[in-house]
């Protein structure tokens, strides 16, 4: 595992971006759904074959807007348009599932179309801008990356142990 600084050109979003082509998937624990942080991936987005996110209770916010960092973003006046792209994609690509409580951490794993997973990232970091690094954040969050097959696997079964203990509710999108 190697340490992501999460800044320049060592982002989460570098390391995603890469692995998300046509067939593959994304699985995903993630504290907060950012409208932008889906425009900084979506065309990659929607190559994808299927995403599976895994989001704190429903009482929880999401920050799908209120990051101060993405205050730019939103004087761009596309909220609207990104919110419709966003919902479509659910609809189209992502299972999802509640936790029951708050989610203390991230992990993201992308996996091919077999399967398998090709990277893996875990620690403080959510699908939102500054998760993803394309805005700064905090620099004391602690990110790490896999670096060979066996650490992807290894995140990829946590992630599918959490998955499997929490039962499928299609309303939740």
């Amino acid at each position: 595992m190697r340490i992501v600084t999460n800044t320049g050109a060592d982002r989460v979003i570098d390391l995603m971006l890469p692995e998300m082509k046509p067939g593959h998937r994304l699985d995903a624990v993630t504290s907060a759904l950012s409208l932008f942080a889906y425009a900084a991936a979506m065309s990659e987005s929607n190559q994808l074959a299927q995403a599976r996110l895994l989001l704190p209770r429903d009482d929880i916010d999401l920050e799908r807007l209120a990051a101060e960092a993405d205050r730019m973003a939103r004087n761009q006046l596309q909220t609207r348009w990104l919110a419709k792209r966003f919902a479509e994609w659910l609809r189209a690509k992502a299972e999802v599932r509640r936790a029951a409580g708050r989610v203390p951490q991230g992990a993201l794993v992308l996996r091919d179309e077999n399967g398998e997973p090709r990277q893996a990232v875990l620690g403080a970091l959510a699908l939102s801008t500054e998760g993803l690094g394309t805005t700064p954040g905090n620099p004391l969050n602690l990110i790490h990356a896999s670096e060979t097959p066996e650490e992807s696997r290894l995140i990829s079964q946590w992630f599918d142990l959490q998955w499997t203990a929490l039962q499928a509710r299609p309303d939740e999108k």
